[in-house]
């Protein structure tokens, strides 16, 4: 009984954060109130305090749980989350290795795409998310920088910028690229983001 009692309370939890990416989407964060989450997902605002503390709760939850399963991050004791693929391909440095990490995380932005989006708005209007999405892009960035520290690659000093300068750029590229956008069909699009980050991290 326990046990069931269990999973009605998880599946109650991802029906609101399934009502709240929906909404976040179609309405916007800003437009979006806890009453359209609670009534989207078949419950009350009573059940919807009982699991998140406000909504900008419910969008960390949407940042820290799904989207770092999709983008296989997981937790790590040194900096958040971490992705160890991407810290390996850029210890690796090799423009191939690159564009073979590039081209398994182009196949993720249609997915991730609705979260990042809704967390990019988010956070223009609310502090804590600003701050949540913050500490997520830093993540990030340290996974490269780790790489490059790896890999005794470039001066020291100029690590982390350079590791902003490519997380920067890759999740600009993966919030708003479409095929022909900017121009570029997607091997042109990944062959010059590929060249892009061969010269900021790759070998020299």
């Amino acid at each position: 009984m326990a046990r069931l009692r269990e999973a009605q309370k998880e599946m109650t939890r991802q029906l609101l954060l399934d009502a709240g990416l929906n909404l976040f989407v179609s309405k916007g964060y800003t437009a979006t109130t806890v009453d359209d989450i609670a009534s989207t997902a078949g419950t009350t605002r009573v059940t919807f305090y009982a699991y998140f503390p406000s909504k900008a709760d419910l969008m960390k939850a949407l940042i820290s749980e799904r989207l770092n399963a999709a983008l296989h991050r997981v937790p790590s004791t040194e900096h958040g989350t971490t992705e160890s693929a991407l810290v390996a391909v850029v210890e690796d440095g090799s423009r191939e290795q690159l564009r073979t990490w590039l081209v398994s995380s182009a196949r993720r932005w249609d997915s991730i795409r609705p979260y990042t989006k809704s967390a990019f708005e988010a956070a223009a209007v609310d502090p804590e998310i600003r701050t949540s999405l913050d500490t997520w892009l830093n993540e990030a960035t340290a996974d490269i920088k780790a790489g490059l520290d790896r890999a005794d690659r470039f001066p020291a000093s100029t690590r982390h910028f350079r590791s902003v300068l490519a997380i920067t750029e890759l999740d600009h590229v993966a919030r708003h690229w479409t095929p022909g956008h900017w121009g570029v069909e997607q091997e042109e699009m990944l062959d010059v983001l590929a060249e892009s980050w061969a010269g900021l991290i790759g070998r020299p």
